[in-house]
């Protein structure tokens, strides 16, 4: 098929970026190149979920199995008060690999992304340019045109027929997309921040209850005004991963480049002081000098990922709060849907290109950002103070451990996991791709 002969660029080497070529390669694309401003893919990062929409598309690309090795299989979510340690509800999670054929795993990052690496590294058609940003875009269409600019080197012009933009929250691409378009979707400072922390088994081994939380299969919130923690094990129960969120009290002075800073120890154990002593004896067990903040950010929904032949993908057009744990499912079901549409393009002329890029945004775009509007939500739920609202909340979880009605935390929600694990983006492409493209 001509359609494989394409000149495929993509920029950024995350989750989106890596699933995007190796999808593409997958579907006999021959010419795909990946620019990533990082000098190698030193995989840092924490735990992460590897919801079953994540695993089924994975599973195709062939980079399932390894991932699958080392993570961790739950088989329940326990919500506790943060302060008094209390169960406000327990659910099940053991049924979702009968239901959705794949369970619902938790990972290593660097598991995640090394996975999809060497997948990329095993296709020919893949080539990597390290240490290299995309610095400008000159041309959209016919033939989308980028400045590439080595960290040692000078600037040279990258010509493609298809460009792809996954560089992330802050992309460069999207700031000058919405630039030519005149559109104004400024980056929303969310007021949170997240502490990433990874405990060993041997730092946990000598406490009966923390070697308990990593023995487990189980993923545990505490929650409490304002804040929570999620914490479960990763690397075959190697790691005890913790993520929280708070509110953003050190980057609010900071420049809004700065997205991660080394963080204070005493800020971090003063920030959950009411939290029950079990989470207290974990945060103490964070080396001094090894706190790292994240800020959260997420920008307004764009009125458009499509510019010509240059599609947004991943953070660079949907990015998230972390609590549906859905941020790289959805990059990777963005690249999945991307491969899909480009495979079942009629023609290769520039107008045919920006339509089936239109059909990867319309079959995206609502799902994407109906996830985005739900971790929103789901925040507010979860970091309620002493209020009604919260006497409410917490009713809901007691009487979801009856069976009697949903989990107010949406993510752990049996009736949301339906919409959101039992979703296979590439079949829906494969079966609707003539029909949207058709109405375009």
């Amino acid at each position: 098929m001509a359609n494989q002969d394409l000149h495929i660029a993509i920029v950024g080497a995350g989750m989106g970026g890596l699933a995007c070529a190796l999808a593409l390669a997958k579907k006999g694309f021959r010419h795909i190149e990946v620019y990533e401003t990082a000098s190698n893919l030193g995989f840092v990062g924490a735990g992460i979920q590897l919801a079953p929409n994540m695993a089924r598309i994975l599973d195709r690309l062939g980079c399932w199995a390894d991932i699958e090795k080392e993570a961790v299989d739950l088989k329940e979510t326990s919500i506790r008060q943060g302060s008094s340690d209390e169960e406000l509800t327990l659910v099940d999670l053991g049924y979702v690999r009968g239901e959705y054929g794949y369970p619902h795993m938790v990972g290593h990052r660097s598991s995640l992304a090394g996975s999809l690496f060497e997948g990329c590294k095993r296709e020919k058609s893949i080539k990597f340019f390290f240490s290299t940003s995309a610095e400008q875009v000159d041309a959209w269409s016919p033939k989308p045109t980028f400045r590439a600019k080595p960290r040692n080197g000078e600037p040279y012009t990258v010509t493609a027929d298809i460009l792809l933009a996954a560089d992330g929250v802050k992309s460069i691409i999207r700031a000058q997309m919405l630039k030519e378009l005149k559109v104004d979707a400024d980056i929303q400072d969310t007021n949170q921040a997240a502490y990433r922390i990874m405990l060993t088994r041997d730092e946990m081994k000598h406490d009966p209850e923390l070697l308990e939380l990593i023995d487990g299969d189980r993923a545990t919130r505490w929650i409490g005004e304002k804040r929570h923690i999620i914490a479960y094990p990763v690397s075959n129960k190697q790691i005890y991963n913790l993520s929280t969120a708070q509110p953003d009290t050190n980057f609010a002075a900071a420049p809004s480049a700065t997205y991660t800073t080394k963080g204070s120890k005493a800020a971090m154990l003063s920030t959950f002081a009411d939290f029950c002593p079990k989470v207290q004896r974990m945060l103490n067990l964070v080396p001094d000098g090894e706190v790292c903040e994240w800020k959260l950010r997420v920008h307004s929904p764009l009125p458009t990922w499509i510019h010509g032949c240059v599609a947004l993908v991943g953070d660079a057009c949907h990015p998230t709060l972390p609590h549906m744990a859905q941020g790289a499912a959805q990059a990777i079901e963005d690249a999945a849907v991307i491969a899909e549409a480009l495979a079942l393009m009629p023609a290769r002329d520039p107008q045919t290109i920006n339509k089936s890029l239109r059909v990867y945004e319309k079959i995206r775009k609502e799902r994407a950002e109906t996830l985005v509007e739900m971790a929103a939500a789901s925040g507010r739920v979860l970091h309620l103070g002493e209020s009604a609202a919260r006497e409410e909340r917490d009713r809901q979880f007691a009487a979801a451990r009856e069976k009697k009605g949903s989990v107010p935390d949406k993510w752990a929600d049996a009736e949301i996991q339906k919409h959101v694990y039992g979703h296979d983006c590439m079949k829906i492409t494969q079966d609707s791709f003539a029909e949207i493209f058709a109405g375009l």
